[in-house]
């Protein structure tokens, strides 16, 4: 019988449980008011688009200075994009129609190879940059291969200029000249952005598919003739 009236009570012996006056028993439960503010600040989906559209082409020129400036930077690795690969992609690809390669007896379009050079060689190399134990990701690999593009795009400018008073000697020179410059720049910005994230003894293998990826870029820009 007693042992029934205890089981219909679970909770008696409670009642001689005695808390301390000094512990406190009340408490706050909310949500602090700054947390939600932070979140705010970095949340962009009430942003107008005209913002977005001028904070992104501002990321891009950014992106454009450390190219010029080549130093060891994290800057084109931490905040990677591909509009900057594409945009130097497509003009370069621009720049090369109209050449003589355009024609049916020496080859397909210009545009598609640019295109298929650009991009699959630059995933040969990310590849080959993992498989030597990089630690750059696939993204940000192409992305600084991609910005290191533009002294070469540059030069294609030049040559396109130059091309225009006539494809002699002396513009063979000035058009050789201007090409080299941009390739050594072009080889050298990008191995300053992604030597930090290779081995120490083995840099060597993952610089040489760089310097052959720009060696064709540079040489297409070089071979480059309007056509007639």
């Amino acid at each position: 019988m007693a042992a029934a009236d205890e089981a219909s009570r679970p909770f008696a012996g409670l009642s001689d449980v005695s808390i301390s006056e000094d512990i406190p028993v009340e408490g706050d439960i909310s949500v602090p008011i700054g947390s939600s503010r932070r979140d705010d600040e970095f949340s962009t989906l009430d942003e107008p688009v005209k913002e977005t559209i001028l904070r992104d082409l501002r990321a891009v020129g950014n992106k454009f200075i450390h190219v010029l400036y080549p130093q060891r930077s994290s800057a084109l690795l931490r905040d990677w994009d591909l509009w900057g690969p594409l945009l130097l992609c497509v003009t370069l690809a621009l720049l090369l129609q109209g050449g003589a390669a355009d024609s049916d007896e020496q080859g397909g379009p210009q545009f598609a190879e640019v295109f298929v050079i650009v991009w699959f060689g630059s995933i040969i190399i990310t590849l080959n940059s993992k498989l030597l134990g990089g630690t750059i990701s696939f993204f940000q690999s192409l992305c600084v291969l991609g910005y290191c593009i533009m002294p070469l795009t540059a030069a294609m400018i030049v040559c396109r200029l130059v091309l225009i008073g006539g494809s002699g000697t002396v513009s063979f020179a000035v058009r050789l000249a201007v090409v080299i410059a941009s390739f050594g720049w072009s080889t050298f910005a990008s191995t300053a952005f992604l030597a930090d994230s290779q081995p120490p003894n083995r840099k060597a293998l993952v610089v040489y598919p760089v310097f052959l990826f720009y060696f064709v870029i540079g040489w297409m820009v070089l071979t480059f003739s309007p056509s007639q």
